[in-house]
């Protein structure tokens, strides 16, 4: 079958942004193919779209970012179904807090897998598709991949590499027709954070010489969550990238993450670097 409906693919869309996303995306005429790694959460999203009369427009299909063979085969259905894909939001992702000494480095690792190579497994397939449709690439990244964040080594380190895959990859793409964007929420009021699983008092129990730094730390954390934007406000940006005919390479999604970015990239919204690029490969 082929449709003549844009489609896009977005991962991680059982809760949080990329449940708003989906609908958001839905609410503007695409076709959205919600994935998550268990499908028997996806009766808030379902229920959602019943509400809104999206339901039509939504399909739900199992990937999950760290099984290559589960991202081909929801591809291929993809392809087979409906003989396209437009986009792909890379939004699936796992918090974690804790420090190396501790952690260890396998727990690093496994946060690697899934927050950067979750990533690159998911482009590497979907790139072929996009240059057929002359589509887009867009990438859920976080203010923790300019700002390295105490306690967040393993997290902030994915983070980092997926904004320097991407910045790499982006000029690359544009020479055959795929745009490519990075979207940087700060706090966000979902279950992201609550996904962690930080049993507190257990953490600062097991912190050792660190428990003084680390119970300041969420003591802070804490605070900046108690004023954060909403999925619907974080996704917004991502809809921007998916409509607007030439969108920024970077995207924060709030006054907030761009305050906290700042000190760090004078080239907010990536132009610069993305400017100076470009000449090197035409």
């Amino acid at each position: 079958m082929t449709t003549t409906e844009k489609t896009v693919l977005i991962t991680g869309t059982s809760s949080g942004i990329g449940l708003a996303a989906a609908l958001g995306a839905a609410r503007a005429g695409w076709t959205v193919i919600a994935t998550m790694r268990d499908t028997g959460k996806a009766e808030p999203l379902l229920k959602a779209a019943a509400e809104e009369g999206l339901a039509e427009r939504i399909r739900i299909k199992r990937l999950d970012v760290v099984d290559p063979a589960s991202v081909t085969a929801c591809l291929d259905e993809v392809i087979a179904e409906y003989g396209r894909l437009d986009a792909l939001v890379n939004n699936a992702g796992a918090a974690g807090v804790g420090t190396v000494e501790q952690m260890g480095v396998d727990a690093v690792r496994a946060t690697m897998e899934v927050n950067f190579f979750g990533v690159v497994t998911t482009t590497h397939a979907a790139l072929p598709h996009l240059r057929a449709s002359g589509g887009r690439i867009v990438t859920v990244t976080s203010v923790g991949g300019i700002v390295g964040q105490p306690f967040n080594e393993a997290y902030c380190a994915a983070k980092f590499a997926v904004e320097g895959f991407m910045e790499s990859l982006a000029p690359v793409a544009a020479t055959v027709g795929v745009g490519v964007t990075v979207v940087e929420p700060g706090a966000v009021a979902s279950e992201f954070v609550a996904n962690i699983g930080l049993d507190v008092p257990a953490a600062l129990a097991a912190a050792g010489p660190y428990a003084p730094a680390l119970q300041a730390y969420l003591a802070r954390t804490q605070a900046s969550f108690a004023n954060a934007q909403s999925p619907a406000e974080a996704a917004e940006p991502i809809l921007a990238a998916l409509t607007e005919e030439r969108p920024a390479f970077r995207l924060q999604t709030s006054q907030w993450a761009r305050d906290f970015t700042a000190p760090k990239l004078a080239d907010l919204d990536g132009s610069a670097v993305q400017d100076m690029t470009r000449t090197w490969v035409r």
